[in-house]
Parts: C-alpha cells; structure tokens; sequence
C-alpha cells in the first residue's frame, strides 16, 4: 500500500464510540473497543478475544499513558483489514492498570501487518503526546467533534 491512510481514513464513518456508562467491567469495556471493528467486518471477534487472553496473561499492556489504551492483538488473530476504533469512555474505566489509573481515551489498532501501520503509530503517538488534543476528544460531545481534532493527524 503506496497510499497513507490517514487516521480519519481508518476509523471510517462508523468507528467512533462515546459513552457515558460508569462501572464497566473489563471484559464489557474491551467489549466496547472492539464493537464497530467486529460489527463492521474489520476484524473477527477472536480478534477481541485475542486481546482479552493477552490481558489475562500480563495484564494491561495496552494502557499507555494516564487516561489512553490501544488495545490491539496481532494480525493473525483477526483482522480483516486495516482500521481503528475509538472510544471516548466519558466517565472513565478502570482497566487494571495500576500506573496510569483509569482510561477515558482508547484506540483499537487492527493493522494487516507491522510495515504498513507505521505511520498509524507515529500519528497516534504525536496524538496521545499531545494532552491538549486528548482531552478535547474526550470533552467532544459529537462524532464530529472528535475527527475535527483528528484531521490533524
């Protein structure tokens, strides 16, 4: 792939949750993150369950930084094209990380193959280094709001 999708590219028009849920477990919250990638096609729902093994076994090593998780699992445990998920977890999940507490952004990465998510790092790395952005995302009240800030990315 010659082209760089772009971060807005990958989420697509239907890749983006915001929820007001408080108290969610784990496996509802991981549920979560991967709902539109699985009911979209983009990944297989062992996907999900490839992320919640790896949890069981070394705990939350998706979760970044104070309030952002990328949760993602390997290319061979699901997906079916390139994309990402957003969720915006208003009131904030605990995901077992004792580091950074509790998450109110998460992105989950479905990549084909390690070369050509690169860039997708990179952008999503300048992203959640910028604190400002992060937590205008999770102030957002629409969709829309959310790829306003995106579209810098």
């Amino acid at each position: 792939m010659d082209c760089v999708m772009s971060l807005l590219d990958l989420i697509g028009n239907d890749g983006i949750v915001i929820t007001t849920e408080k108290g969610l477990t784990l496996d509802a919250a991981l549920d979560l993150t991967c709902s539109l990638l699985i009911k979209n096609g983009k990944v297989e729902a062992s996907y999900l369950e490839a992320i919640k093994q790896k949890h069981k076994e070394i705990g939350a090593y998706y979760v970044l930084a104070p309030k952002i998780a990328m949760p993602h699992a390997r290319p061979e445990d699901g997906v079916n094209e390139a994309a990402l998920q957003i969720t915006v977890f208003k009131n904030g999940v605990d995901l077992e990380s004792e580091d950074n507490g509790d998450v109110y952004f998460s992105v989950t990465l479905a990549a084909m193959d390690s070369d050509s998510h690169i860039h997708t790092i990179m952008a999503l790395s300048e992203l959640f280094q910028n604190e400002d952005d992060v937590d205008a995302i999770i102030q957002a009240e629409t969709e829309s709001d959310i790829k306003d800030i995106l579209k810098k990315y």
